[in-house]
């Protein structure tokens, strides 16, 4: 045939991470991630204000971990009987339950009871949210999409924190708390807004191990289970330690982590995408443990600003890319059960450093030490889950890369 009976050549459409769908779960995380940011900030300082030792504010700071594993059984199932924008909504109507509860908190049980009901809206949102973001995105785009998707944690932590700080200081605690329940009111309202896929629903909503917890995940959730409970000691107690050094902007620490997060999770997304999700993690935690290296030995505001930025592109460079790798290593009608497993880990985590930080502090006081030693050193000890978590990637590496070959395959076909 002549050239110009050749059928025309069809161009492939240009998929954009940046459609209506992402833009939309977008917007909406950016102020669910600055409520739960000002609330991780100001509630281990409102329980020391209330009068509590370190290890009680270690406790206070891990409760919510608690309902939040304990609501992970039916997350799974859940996912896979109703939308995921009405669990989202229904999620964010307990966690204002929980800020306004943080409000009325004359005594410490009564904050407790807050973290408690913070952990069942955590339990949901956060693998709800994930998977909302990764169904908007093509395939091709997914590391760099989950990176820009976490800018929005970016946001909140350079805005939530200070902003928490400063009303506290002008209108109080009370007030404050208050202001973070309006602030998940408008994510309440934009999770309705959201449209999501009606998922088959099968006969009866039934508690099965496959719909709680995905296999193919485990070793990733056990790596965040290490990270995040690291990272938690950092919510939890740098605020208390950077004025227990006399440095006064330690809110700051936060905006710097932040403005870092700008830099490192795009770049980190799109070095994901095109070399592998393995070639950004690995850096990423050698330089997260040397954060905390750098936080044991801060004692003015210019070096906790270091210790904020190298955590930035320790901490929020990996943790995303393990987040995607999860949804890389299962189909994509599972993963609502993918991110349900990885934050299953997310929450051990959270559950058990704080605590076990705490414990760690009030111990080298009673022996006589100070409280800046005893912070001191409980940061220079969280390094060690940070090692576990790399030994234990770098032993499952060809394992999971493998893995992520085999689905990407059969997505293909």
């Amino acid at each position: 045939m002549g050239e110009s009976m050749r059928a025309p050549k069809v161009e492939a459409p240009v998929q954009s991470v940046w459609n209506k769908a992402f833009i939309q779960v977008f917007i909406m995380n950016i102020f669910l991630m600055l409520g739960l940011f000002m609330m991780n900030a100001l509630v281990p300082t409102y329980a020391e204000f209330l009068g509590a030792t370190a290890a009680t504010v270690g406790v206070v700071t891990s409760m919510f971990a608690v309902t939040a594993l304990a609501v992970r059984p039916i997350v799974g199932p859940s996912t896979s009987r109703y939308r995921n924008n009405r669990l989202l909504a229904v999620a964010v109507g307990i966690t204002i339950a929980a800020f306004i509860c943080y409000g009325l908190a004359d005594s410490i049980p009564v904050v407790i009871a807050g973290r408690l009901l913070h952990g069942i809206g955590m339990g949901f949102f956060a693998p709800v949210s994930m998977a909302l973001a990764s169904d908007a995105l093509p395939s091709s785009k997914l590391a760099s999409g989950m990176g820009y998707f976490s800018l929005g944690q970016a946001i909140a932590t350079a805005v939530g924190p200070a902003l928490g700080l400063e009303l506290v200081r002008q209108f109080g605690y009370r007030i404050t708390f208050f202001a973070g329940a309006l602030i998940m009111g408008i994510v309440l309202i934009l999770s309705l807004r959201l449209r999501s896929e009606a998922p088959q629903r099968p006969s009866s909503f039934k508690l099965r191990w496959s719909d709680i917890v995905d296999r193919q995940v485990l070793v990733p959730a056990a790596i965040l289970f290490f990270l995040s409970g690291a990272y938690s000691c950092i919510n939890g107690f740098i605020l208390i330690y950077g004025a227990s050094v006399g440095v006064q902007e330690i809110g700051l620490f936060f905006t710097s982590y932040a403005i870092c997060l700008f830099i490192s999770r795009p770049l980190s997304g799109k070095l994901a995408d095109r070399y592998g999700t393995d070639k950004t993690i690995i850096p990423g935690m050698i330089l997260f443990a040397l954060s905390f290296i750098l936080i044991s030995f801060s004692d003015t505001l210019p070096m906790f600003l270091l210790a904020g930025a190298v955590s930035a592109f320790g901490y929020g460079v990996c943790q995303p890319a393990i987040q995607a790798l999860c949804m890389q290593l299962v189909k994509k009608d599972r993963r609502g059960v993918a991110g349900n497993t990885a934050f299953i880990g997310v929450d051990a985590g959270y559950l058990v450093a704080p605590s076990l930080a705490g414990a760690i502090v009030t111990l080298i006081q009673g022996r006589g030490g100070t409280v800046v030693e005893g912070y001191a050193t409980m940061f220079q000890l969280m390094i060690i889950p940070i090692v576990i978590a790399l030994v234990l990637f770098l032993w499952r590496r060809k394992a999971l890369l493998a893995r992520i070959r085999e689905v990407a395959g059969a997505g293909s076909r």
